[in-house]
């Protein structure tokens, strides 16, 4: 297949992004390293960014996608650590040393596992290292239930310690993972957090004049005044509390009977599983299911909803639906855990415990109190304005670029998608 090269044919890449995810896919993760490698590139950092074969092309103008080949059996990826992502991950890593002979890159930027190779391969290739640190590995293995050796658990925080000592810089994403890291080493002026606060829409590559994505379902979902409507949309993992939103909205709908919930996600698989638990918990066509939706699809119905939720039960990294939540305008409720309170707090949203009885109550809150929503509403729209908004995203990601030494040629020429490229490489190159 030809190369990816946008807006920088023929250039020479300042950066390798090593993002062992199925890039682009929407959820959590690959949403953080679109929009890292978006503002990078604005900010003039010609990339190469390698990644597994599932996922879409975006366009971002200096950005060239590099794919590991297709290997079938192993599709589709889950979400966390997994024996599928492992196998991936050798071939990304023998893509990773390929690419560094041919192209002897200044800057690595290593998200997620792929740090563990790039350290070790850093003394080698003599490269500076950024280390995008979604979560903590060896919490993972645990949250995830992968595995509960603590030999296993123990080397992959010993990896993870050598990493944040050895990296050139850190990013965090909240301050939970912004405490640990420093709690474990991490100079300060080497560490950056650099929440996951802007969701413009992403800018996916498709063939010329082909038609424009549309997600059916949603399309159907029109709001009314008449109906207030309360929306979630990410993804429908366990730990996202959906099956608790329903049941909770289940215990409001006679008192309000007008109301609407609208789910926006989840595989097939898991929208059956909570269609499931609404049918059980008596609603019917009060409860609205999407099924995945693409990420402007989702900032629509989150802009015509008038009230947003974000259930999650347990975590400790605040979740990417927040910021745009915040910046909505709208009221939020959330539950009242360390993944959400570490940002949010009852000034500027509504806080439930995680379990139905007391989402029910929010939502209750919500709906006879306009005045007060309407207050806490405004309240997060300054607080995303004052702390999360794009301006301080951007300045954020000028500091990492200062702190590793970059010295590109300044910002692109070019706004994002004035020019497109070829298919996605699926080699080292």
């Amino acid at each position: 297949m030809a190369d990816r090269q946008t807006g920088q044919t023929g250039a020479r890449a300042d950066m390798l992004v090593v993002a062992p995810h199925p890039f682009f896919t929407p959820r959590g993760t690959p949403f953080s390293v679109y929009y890292r490698t978006l503002v990078l590139a604005q900010e003039g950092v010609r990339i190469d960014l390698l990644t597994y074969h599932p996922g879409q092309d975006v366009d971002i103008p200096g950005v060239r996608i590099v794919r590991i080949p297709r290997i079938a059996f192993l599709e589709p990826v889950p979400v966390g650590p997994s024996v599928k992502k492992l196998f991936l991950d050798i071939f990304v890593l023998i893509w990773t040393i390929g690419m560094l002979i041919r192209h002897r890159y200044g800057l690595v930027h290593a998200h997620e596992e792929a740090v563990f190779w790039c350290r070790a391969l850093k003394p080698v290739f003599r490269f500076r290292l950024i280390y995008d640190m979604h979560s903590s590995l060896p919490q993972q293995l645990e949250n995830f239930g992968f595995t509960k050796s603590k030999i296993l658990i123990g080397i992959f925080r010993f990896l993870e310690d050598s990493c944040l000592k050895a990296a050139d810089a850190v990013i965090t994403i909240c301050p939970d993972l912004r405490d640990y890291a420093l709690q474990q080493g991490v100079r300060k002026d080497k560490h950056f957090l650099i929440e996951n606060s802007i969701f413009d829409d992403v800018r996916l590559a498709a063939p010329a004049n082909a038609p424009a994505a549309v997600d059916p379902d949603a399309e159907d979902v029109v709001f009314s005044p008449r109906n207030p409507t309360m929306v979630y949309a990410g993804t429908f993992e366990k730990y996202q509390g959906i099956d608790r939103v329903i049941k909770a909205f289940a215990r409001i709908t006679g008192q309000y009977p007008a109301a609407r919930l609208v789910l926006a996600g989840g595989t097939p698989e898991q929208v059956a599983a909570m269609k499931a638990v609404a049918a059980g918990a008596g609603l019917s066509g009060q409860c609205v299911f999407t099924g995945r939706v693409s990420k402007k699809t989702a900032l629509r119905l989150n802009r015509e909803a008038d009230v947003l939720l974000s259930p999650r039960i347990d975590g400790t990294n605040t979740p990417l639906k927040v910021y745009e939540q915040l910046a909505s305008g709208k009221p939020l409720i959330a539950t009242r855990i360390w993944s959400h309170t570490q940002v949010l707090d009852d000034e500027c949203c509504f806080l439930a415990a995680p379990s139905p009885d007391s989402i029910a109550d929010s939502m209750r809150d919500v709906l006879s109190n306009p005045e007060e929503a309407k207050r806490r509403a405004e309240n997060a729209r300054k607080l995303y304005d004052r702390a999360y908004a794009r301006p301080i995203y951007e300045a954020k990601i000028r500091a990492l670029l200062a702190e590793v030494g970059f010295k590109g040629a300044g910002p692109a020429p070019c706004a994002p998608g004035k020019r497109r490229a070829g298919p996605a490489s699926s080699g080292p190159v």
